[in-house]
């Protein structure tokens, strides 16, 4: 009986480390520049801070947030932002820019550039909405500040870009494609403000 319950005892203890060992563990993501961007003809190396970049309370946490039916939101503890999503979402439209603009001046900083002959963008992100295998939005309202207190020029993108595929690989890329949107729309409205 004792050998049997020390058997037992091995047995309950392996089953406990094997399900330790097989718990589910954290995926990181971050959003990336659009590769696919390319700069008009005639580059505007302008110099162009990217700040602030504000964004709904509902997705600003380490978690992906997802919608679902109705009003229905998830977060999934094991698909987590590498960074915070602000700071995120304005690396990859700073640069998006800076490809798009041709300009190795675009910066999330306000640092390092004359500030009277800098550019300025805000960026206020009222929906980044999240469907995994259907799609996702942004919807997005942005001012740019033209140097020399100049009027600035506000604008409105709402992007819906199809997920294509399954999984957060799939979720996170079509928001570099969306993000990739709203920065075209910005980077016209820097060379319309500009040519006037």
């Amino acid at each position: 009986m004792k050998r049997l319950l020390s058997f037992l005892a091995v047995l309950l203890l392996a089953g406990v480390l094997g399900g330790c060992g097989s718990s589910p563990t954290a995926r990181f993501y971050t959003l990336k520049p659009d590769a696919t961007l390319t700069s008009a003809n005639d580059a505007v190396p302008l110099p162009v801070v990217v700040s602030p970049v504000t964004i709904p309370d509902i997705v600003d946490r380490p978690q992906i947030v997802t919608q679902g039916a109705g009003n229905q939101v998830s977060l999934d503890e094991f698909a987590r932002w590498a960074e915070p999503l602000k700071g995120d979402i304005a690396r990859v439209i700073a640069a998006d820019l800076g490809e798009l603009l041709g300009s190795e001046r675009v910066t999330v900083f306000d640092t390092g550039a004359d500030l009277s002959s800098a550019w300025h963008v805000r960026v206020d992100v009222m929906r980044f909405d999240t469907m995994p295998g259907d799609a996702v939005t942004v919807d997005a309202q942005w001012t740019v500040w033209p140097p020399k207190n100049s009027s600035p020029v506000t604008g409105h993108s709402l992007e819906h870009e199809p997920v294509q595929g399954q999984g957060y690989d799939a979720v996170v890329a079509a928001h570099d494609r969306a993000l990739a949107a709203v920065s075209r729309d910005i980077a016209s409205a820097i060379r319309t403000s500009r040519a006037q």
